[in-house]
């Protein structure tokens, strides 16, 4: 018979309660992780890789950053068969407007990024989150990942100077869904740079910069394809939905679907595919190294302010395009359009 005292040795290593950073490693064998009203050193990243399939990684209380120029990220978590969740109550404040200086991550302050997730076959779920220094959540090399009930909220970097305040930025990888999440940020809710077989679903984005596939090119993966981007609110940002590929880069944009999309109170392009994108803005003529084929966009709907455009195609070397029910309205500005597949009408 297994002795009392060896059953509570055997509990205690299976759920360990974490409130130091120094504790981390020691846990790692755990089953379940709870991450308890900690604050992490500045310059350091609240690691937890290799972990066991299986494992809960739980935020609980309040997680706080000590400030450093750096790289970060500020957390990281990697493993297969990982489950990492918020319970009730708990934030993870970022207090980002300490590096804030409207530059983002082009000049400045060195900002930490937020989360870099390296997990297969896992799910990240009910996190809320405040104020990160720049980039959101970085999606890269994973597999079949399911993202849901994210609650970012960098309202405050309108007024304090947040810039590239990402979303999500999906990379390298295959079979992500993103589902029932919000964020009010000053960039792109939703980045896609290269993968396939992502989902953004049952979304609301506000005060950024939409939600976007790309830019795609310059990377080691140019491809993009199998995304769909269903059932979302887009409101108070810059563009709705966007398309950019890269001036002069080679790859590809295939099979992706805009449907049910709502837009409101767009500032600058409801709908803007373009092939001629550089970080430091669009320049000249499209390039069609990046070909955008099988483009779906269906029942986007809402208003453009009157300065910006309802929609606007700039591209080269696109096909097989299908729109329907496109009602965005309001913008007044007008744009000329080049490289529009035959048959698209909105």
């Amino acid at each position: 018979m297994i002795s009392l005292g060896l059953l509570a040795i055997v509990a205690a290593a299976s759920a360990v309660d974490i409130t130091n950073i120094n504790q981390l490693e020691a846990a790692k064998n755990a089953q379940r992780i709870t991450l308890r009203d900690i604050n992490v050193p500045a310059g350091v990243t609240l690691t937890l890789d290799k972990l066991k399939p299986g494992t809960v990684v739980e935020f609980a209380g309040k997680i706080t950053f000590g400030y450093k120029e750096w790289e970060g990220p500020l957390i990281e978590i990697g493993g297969k068969n990982i489950r990492v969740e918020g319970k009730p109550g708990h934030l993870i404040n970022c207090e980002g407007e300490r590096w804030w200086d409207k530059l983002g991550g082009n000049d400045g302050k060195k900002k930490p990024k937020f989360f870099s997730a390296r997990l297969t076959d896992s799910s990240i779920v009910g996190l809320a989150i405040k104020n990160i220094p720049a980039h959101g959540f970085s999606v890269n090399s994973c597999k079949n990942l399911t993202i849901s009930k994210i609650h970012l909220n960098v309202a405050e970097g309108h007024q304090k100077g947040g810039h590239n305040t990402d979303g999500f930025d999906v990379g390298n990888s295959e079979k992500i869904r993103i589902s029932d999440s919000f964020v009010h940020n000053q960039d792109d809710c939703l980045a896609v740079n290269s993968g396939s077989d992502i989902t953004f679903e049952n979304n609301v984005c506000i005060g950024g910069h939409g939600i976007s596939i790309g830019s795609v090119g310059g990377r080691k993966n140019n491809i993009v394809e199998k995304v769909k981007v269903i059932h979302c609110k887009v409101s108070d940002s810059d563009n709705g939905i966007r398309i950019k590929t890269v001036k002069e880069a080679t790859g590809a944009v295939r099979d992706i679907v805009f449907d049910d999309v709502e837009l409101k109170n767009i500032a600058k392009r409801g709908i803007v595919i373009q092939g001629n994108y550089l970080n430091k803005g669009p320049d000249g003529d499209p390039t069609g190294g990046v070909p955008i084929t099988g483009l779906t966009i269906n029942n986007v709907r809402g208003n453009v302010l009157k300065g910006g455009a309802n929609v606007h195609v700039w591209v080269a070397n696109a096909s097989n395009w299908k729109w329907s029910g496109v009602k965005v309205t309001g913008g007044q500005k007008a744009m000329e359009h080049k490289g529009v597949p035959p048959g698209v009408k909105w």
